[in-house]
């Protein structure tokens, strides 16, 4: 399953738009405007919320945290690392490992050894804009999660430096 995200340029805080290879929306992800340290909140067409992603303020690096309601489903961390970004995720729902060049953007996702999808960033395009690759479609929200995660985590580390 073919997933793309598109940044709103033009907005107050975070919001994406996830859209289907038919390039019909299937989720919208909105970050809260006014909070001590990103709250990212993905919804379904209904407006139903499926993850919420909190960042926690206080960390030398950055790092942030997945929820389902009120259950923690990952944390994702970056590692100090003098040469590229290096990322760390800890799970309830198994091991994750992310691995390929996160300067360009361009990885892939496996779980429990398990290769669950492709991250693929588009260049030279009007806000971020990613291709992601879904193995199971019943993760596909699980992994825009992710993906909106990993990304935040990368840009504030960009923004730290």
């Amino acid at each position: 399953m073919e997933l793309y995200i598109k940044q709103k340029v033009f907005s107050l805080g975070d919001k994406y738009d996830v859209y289907n290879a038919q390039h019909e929306p299937v989720y919208h992800v909105h970050g809260e405007l006014f909070s001590w340290g990103a709250k990212i909140h993905l919804y379904d067409l209904g407006g139903n919320e499926l993850y919420y992603i909190k960042q926690k303020v206080f960390a030398l690096l950055p790092e942030y945290t997945i929820f389902q309601g009120d259950t923690q489903c990952a944390r994702i961390k970056q590692q100090f690392s003098l040469l590229h970004p290096k990322l760390s995720v800890e799970s309830s729902i198994g091991d994750f490992e992310i691995n390929g060049n996160f300067v360009d953007m361009d990885y892939t996702v496996s779980r429990n050894g398990e290769r669950i999808g492709e991250i693929h960033k588009k260049w030279l395009s009007w806000g971020d804009t990613y291709l992601l690759s879904v193995s199971d479609p019943k993760e596909a929200a699980f992994f825009t999660a992710l993906t909106i995660t990993i990304d935040s985590c990368l840009h504030n580390s960009e923004n730290n430096r």
